[in-house]
């Protein structure tokens, strides 16, 4: 088992978190700018090489009645785009609330408003790899 990398994708920014290697924890790694896809996909190919990444879980979008509107069918098309240009297996995963939750947490935190700008995105995408890492892990007790 190794690491994930989570994404949190944006038209402006991408977020990107990190897993530890064991598929425990998340963690915030940086910000992309969404200048062009060529661009983006280089930086995500690179990061996936820096840190011996496994899988990669992108959020998704979607409505809160569970429906894919277009913003969700601008990440799916991203996610092909994607696994075209990595052999790693990209999941998508729903992100609902998820950019919410980040601010949330900041303005908690005491976070002041100009460094949340910077921040929320890729504690977005740590929330959103937690959560798949969490749902997605199963647990065995010895006997």
């Amino acid at each position: 088992m190794g690491r994930l990398l989570g994404i949190d994708y944006g038209q402006r920014r991408i977020g990107v978190a990190l897993s530890d290697p064991c598929r425990i924890i998340a963690s915030p790694l940086e910000m992309i700018p969404n200048s062009s896809d060529k661009e983006v996909l280089q930086r995500i190919r690179t990061l996936c090489k820096e840190h011996e990444v496994d899988g990669i879980v992108i959020g998704l979008p979607l409505n809160m009645d569970g429906t894919a509107g277009p913003i969700a069918e601008y990440v799916t098309a991203f996610a092909e785009k994607l696994r075209a240009a990595t052999p790693l297996p990209v999941a998508c995963w729903d992100e609902r609330l998820s950019s919410k939750s980040a601010e949330n947490a900041l303005i908690e935190g005491g976070t002041r408003r100009e460094k949340r700008k910077q921040l929320i995105d890729k504690i977005a995408a740590q929330i959103i790899l937690q959560h798949y890492i969490d749902a997605t892990t199963i647990i065995t007790e010895e006997p």
